[in-house]
């Protein structure tokens, strides 16, 4: 990021708490939806009406229902048409944050920085243009096309929108993308770089995408069933989901409402496959471990772990070994499941959306359950929840973001802060 040495960077560590937090998926539009639908363990799964899928093998993913409207903004109405689905998703979400958040962005001196992650971006943007320059369709639009394409052009109209000043990141790490834009803000504010950073990630469904994973057997053509032994593959999906991160001192000092301490986090390549991770989840283990240090916490400590648990057959079995692994002797009383199975996977935008659930589940004292399955895979030496339950007493909570490419990372969350 382009800091100047010299720029609002102070001495020591802080302390990097969550003030505001918004998010849209499946589930629902904001926190009171989306706890509800995550607590009771719902699956909000069903047949792809985005875009024809009669050529694909797999036919069901978590599709978003958008609302009418964006929240108020300072874009005109011809910005606002022009604002693409994946957009729409980080307007509802950042505005959801922000109220939440109090921030006063009209009193802000300093520049806010804007830290997002993001996989597929604006590609259906992308997909429009193609069939217009090779179908012979009309090529009216084409240029705009073109340069709302581009992945920092929704974050620019993001800030256009509310009104933000500052620079702009956008991390794209595959399926890790969200929990490093996050871990990204962690490390700004908490080195005194930034006072305050925006930051989350999103993704929407695309044919291209789609197509993509089906036509390397990813998908699923029954059920996503995390840590199941007969798990066929993931569901796709789509949401968003942004944090409003500040310093703990300047959120005691003008009383806001704190939702969780960044405690830790951790990031590490695994240079096994490009696709494949680890059999043993060398560099899954390397990043919770990484996490957990920086948190000053034992395995123990951690009350609930939303793992990356796609479903699918190799990353399964590489996490729960690197789960294993890391909590050692106490991992038979870890409470651990996988949402993905309810909503589908929402790569860019996973980590961010998992992030908010385990801010969820810590707030109102319950774990959100993975999918039903009928056969536990053997690997599963901790506790799998399938069922709504729950748990009053999660001072801290642990997720796990994998990605292709061999990216990992993970995030702790911390109440009990005072």
């Amino acid at each position: 990021m382009g800091f100047r040495s010299k720029a609002i960077r102070s001495s020591g560590a802080h302390r990097v708490v969550i003030t505001g937090v918004g998010i849209i998926t499946p589930m629902g539009l904001g926190w009171k939806a989306n706890a509800a639908g995550f607590r009771a363990g719902s699956c909000a799964m069903k047949p792809v009406s985005l875009f024809d899928v009669s050529n694909q093998k797999a036919k069901v993913a978590g599709e978003i229902r958008l609302p009418d409207n964006l929240p108020a903004t300072r874009l005109n109405p011809r910005q606002i048409k022009r604002i693409d689905r994946a957009g729409a998703m980080l307007f509802n979400a950042t505005g959801e944050a922000l109220e939440k958040s109090g921030w006063e962005l009209n009193k802000i001196k300093e520049p806010l920085p804007v830290c997002l992650g993001t996989s597929a971006g604006s590609m259906q943007l992308g997909e429009d243009y193609y069939r217009a320059a090779v179908e012979g369709k009309s090529r009216r639009g084409q240029a705009e096309r073109v340069n709302a394409y581009q992945t920092q052009r929704q974050a620019l109209n993001l800030c256009e929108g509310f009104g933000i000043s500052g620079p702009v990141t956008i991390i794209s790490n595959a399926c890790s993308s969200g929990a490093n834009a996050i871990g990204h803000a962690f490390k700004l504010v908490s080195m005194g770089y930034a006072n305050r950073v925006l930051a989350g990630g999103y993704d929407a469904l695309c044919k291209l995408v789609f197509a993509g994973f089906d036509s390397l057997n990813a998908l699923s053509v029954t059920s996503p069933r995390p840590f199941a032994v007969d798990r066929d593959g993931l569901a796709l999906g789509e949401g968003a989901s942004l944090f409003c991160i500040e310093r703990y001192d300047d959120a005691i000092r003008r009383g806001a409402i704190i939702y969780a301490e960044i405690a830790g986090y951790g990031a590490a390549t695994d240079q096994h496959h490009l696709t494949q991770p680890h059999p043993r989840g060398d560099a899954a283990l390397i990043s919770m471990k990484k996490a957990s240090v920086m948190a000053g916490l034992n395995p123990d400590q951690v009350g609930y772990v939303n793992s990356h648990g796609t479903g699918t057959p190799l990353n399964d079995s590489a996490e729960g070994c690197a789960i294993n692994r890391w909590a050692g002797s106490s991992v038979e009383s870890l409470a651990v499941s996988s949402t993905k199975g309810g909503i589908g996977h929402l790569l860019g935008g996973a980590g961010a959306v998992e992030s908010a659930i385990c801010l969820m589940a810590m707030e109102g004292g319950w774990v959100p359950p993975s999918a039903a399955i009928d056969r536990l895979d053997p690997v599963c030496k901790f506790d799998l929840v399938q069922q709504p339950r729950d748990l009053s007493k999660i001072a801290a909570s642990l997720t796990n973001s994998f990605g292709f490419g061999g990216a990992n990372a993970t995030l702790i969350f911390k109440r009990g802060w005072k």
